[in-house]
C-alpha cells in the first residue's frame, strides 16, 4: 500500500530499502566478472588507512565489515550534500570497531561505499548505473535514484508531527544507502524479477536472498543475505527489508513458497508501528 490519498503513480523515498538495489548492482558487475565479492575496497580506495584497505565487498553487503552506523559519526549532517573527499574522510577517521568478519552490526555508509565502487567499476555514475542496468531491464519505469529534480509524482516527506521536513542528501551522503525513489508498484514489479531470475543469474540470485551473515534478531530477522534479512515468519521463510528516512517509511517483503509480496511505502514518519504490524499479520496470517 501506499500512502492515503497518493495516486499509484507517487514516488516514496525507499529509505533502506534502497540497499538492495546497490547489492543488485555489484552482483551484476560479479556476474560479469568485472568483480569479485572478496576483492578489498583498497583496490578502488588505494589511500584508505589501515583496517580499512582489506575490508571485502562480501564484508560490506552482509554488515560484517565493522563500519559502523550513521550514528556512529554524529559530525556527518545527513541533509547537507558534501564532496565525497570529504565523507570518505569522516569515515576513514574511525578505524573498523571490530574484526571485519567477526560479527554483524548494520551499517548504511558500508553501502556508500559500495555504491561507490560500483560506479567505479562500471565507469559512470551510480544512478545512471541502477537506470541501466536494473530500473530499465526490470521494468521500473517510475523508479530512479538520487535527488528528484524536477520529476512528478515525488511525495513530500513529513515527520512524526506531521510538518513537512527537509530530505536527506540522496547525492552523497545516502547514495547506495537511501536514495531509490519508487512506487508500490515498481517494488512488486522489483520483488518478481529478483525471483524469476531475470536480472540475476545462479548463484548470484541464491546469494543475494539467502542468509550469508547471522544477525543475532529474532527469527523474522536472523539472517541478512546481500541487501537484504532473511528469516521464518509465520512458518515460512521470506526476505525483507524495511527503511526510515527523513519523512518517510518503508518495507518490502517476499514469501516465495506461498507467492506473497508485501510492500508498504509512505511518506509520514507519524505510523505507529502497531498499526504497521497489525498489517503484516494479516498480510501472512
Amino acid at each position: 500500500m501506499a500512502a492515503d490519498g497518493c495516486p499509484a503513480s507517487t514516488r516514496f523515498q525507499l529509505a533502506s530499502v534502497s540497499k538492495q538495489f546497490t547489492a543488485a548492482a555489484i552482483l551484476l558487475l560479479a556476474q560479469r566478472r568485472a568483480l569479485d565479492l572478496e576483492d578489498r575496497i583498497g583496490h578502488w580506495f588505494g589511500t584508505s588507512p589501515p583496517g580499512w584497505r582489506d575490508l571485502t565487498l562480501h564484508q560490506l553487503l552482509t554488515h560484517t565489515s565493522g563500519i559502523g552506523h550513521w550514528s556512529d559519526y554524529p559530525e556527518i549532517d545527513l541533509a547537507r550534500r558534501v564532496a565525497w573527499d570529504e565523507l570518505r574522510a569522516v569515515f576513514h577517521r574511525r578505524s573498523p570497531l571490530f574484526t571485519p568478519g567477526a560479527r554483524w552490526l548494520y551499517s548504511s555508509p558500508a553501502y556508500v561505499l559500495l555504491a561507490q565502487v560500483a560506479q567505479r567499476v562500471a565507469d559512470r555514475p551510480y544512478a545512471q548505473l541502477l537506470a541501466d542496468e536494473i530500473f530499465t531491464p526490470a521494468g521500473l519505469d517510475r523508479t530512479f535514484a538520487g535527488s528528484p529534480g524536477g520529476r512528478d509524482d515525488v511525495a513530500p516527506g513529513h515527520g512524526p508531527d506531521g510538518r513537512p521536513v527537509p530530505s536527506w542528501d540522496l547525492d552523497v551522503v545516502s547514495m547506495g544507502a537511501g536514495d531509490v525513489w519508487s512506487t508500490t508498484g515498481d517494488v512488486l514489479a522489483w520483488l518478481d524479477a529478483l525471483r524469476s531470475g531475470r536480472l540475476l543469474d545462479e548463484p548470484y540470485r541464491t546469494l543475494m536472498l539467502t542468509s550469508r551473515a547471522p544477525t543475532g534478531r529474532e527469527p523474522r530477522a536472523d539472517g541478512y543475505g546481500y541487501g537484504w534479512f532473511t528469516g521464518t515468519i509465520a512458518g515460512e521463510p521470506w526476505f525483507h527489508h524495511s527503511g526510515q528516512n527523513a519523512g518517510f517509511l518503508s518495507f518490502a517483503g517476499c514469501l516465495p513458497a506461498s507467492h506473497r509480496r508485501i510492500v508498504f511505502l509512505t511518506n509520514t514518519e507519524a505510523v505507529d508501528p502497531a498499526a504497521f504490524d497489525t498489517l503484516l499479520a494479516a498480510a501472512v496470517g
